[in-house]
């Protein structure tokens, strides 16, 4: 078996052993999770994903060790605005603390499968045509400038998204939670609860969020193994970390501007490396410190 194989191999137990894990032993009831419980899970989630970091270091050595680094810390940065985004559709749709985790868990799985795919489309098109990663250089330095643009604009609300539009003129929707259950049978008609439009919404939202976060990853490494493992390891954690952050996420809004910097500094280094090469721990330091900058600004500005 080969490298590369093996690694695939490896990244897959984890995974399955993680949701496993996390739906059998820790989350096996509908209950609401303590703030003390969270921080726990989003520990534990950080070790386990630092702890794989250090395999890839040991399967391929350092420049793809910070690679890792670097895409987990991108993607576990953006994931903050999904946190938002997940605690207004909650809110909008009255969905209860104890059906919140099932609701994430189900998200979860369905990220993992749609990020499969889209990186898998990324890198197939960056083999065959290596140009275009200069078009997702140019479009992370417009994404850069468009989120430092936006950040004084108001969110933008549930009802007025295309997808709530469209599930509410297409399906039979019933009003209230029917406990945890997605759908339920009335008078031989097919229902869909608030419980399944929040979820079909966070999996739309979530779509968006991958469109600006894939091209970030693969600007910073093409090796899809890297790219799908430090995206996946960042999003397993977010159910655990929503719970940590969802009433105090907003406080962090200047690691929003740190975000921002670090997607136009990206896309300007894939123009950069093209004439003159960048050691690959660069832009892991530029990350770590631009990221800790936001979070003590953020601190400061708080008190």
């Amino acid at each position: 078996m080969g490298i590369q194989n093996f690694a695939w191999s490896v990244f897959a137990c984890v995974v399955v052993a993680l949701l496993i894990f996390d739906l059998g032993v820790f989350n096996r009831k509908d209950e609401v999770i303590t703030l003390k419980k969270s921080m726990y899970l989003s520990f534990f989630y950080i070790t386990i994903s630092c702890l794989f970091g250090l395999f890839v270091f040991n399967e391929f050595g350092s420049g793809s060790a910070s690679e890792y680094y670097t895409g987990f810390l991108l993607e576990k940065t953006m994931s903050l605005d999904n946190i938002f985004m997940i605690s207004m559709i909650f809110k909008f749709f009255k969905i209860p603390q104890q059906y919140q985790h099932r609701v994430l868990f189900w998200g979860i799985l369905g990220v993992i499968i749609l990020r499969a795919v889209m990186i898998y489309a990324g890198a197939a098109l960056l083999e065959q045509f290596s140009w275009i990663l200069f078009i997702l250089a140019a479009v992370l330095i417009v994404t850069g400038i468009k989120t430092l643009y936006m950040l004084d604009k108001p969110a933008t609300k549930i009802n007025d998204t295309f997808i709530y539009k469209w599930l509410s003129k297409h399906l039979n929707l019933h009003p209230e939670l029917v406990g945890n259950k997605f759908t339920i049978r009335k008078e031989g008609k097919l229902f869909f609860t608030p419980l399944f439009m929040a979820l079909v919404t966070i999996e739309s939202m979530d779509l968006i969020f991958a469109i600006d976060s894939i091209p970030a990853i693969f600007a910073v490494t093409q090796n899809s193994f890297i790219v799908y493992s430090s995206n996946i390891f960042a999003i397993l954690g977010l159910r655990a970390l929503f719970f940590c952050l969802e009433n105090i996420v907003e406080r962090f809004k200047y690691i929003k501007y740190s975000l921002a910097v670090i997607l136009i500094l990206i896309g300007i280094k894939i123009f950069v490396a093209h004439f003159v090469p960048i050691p690959k721990l660069i832009p892991l330091l530029i990350t770590i410190v631009l990221i800790l900058t936001g979070i003590g600004v953020s601190v400061i500005k708080a008190k």
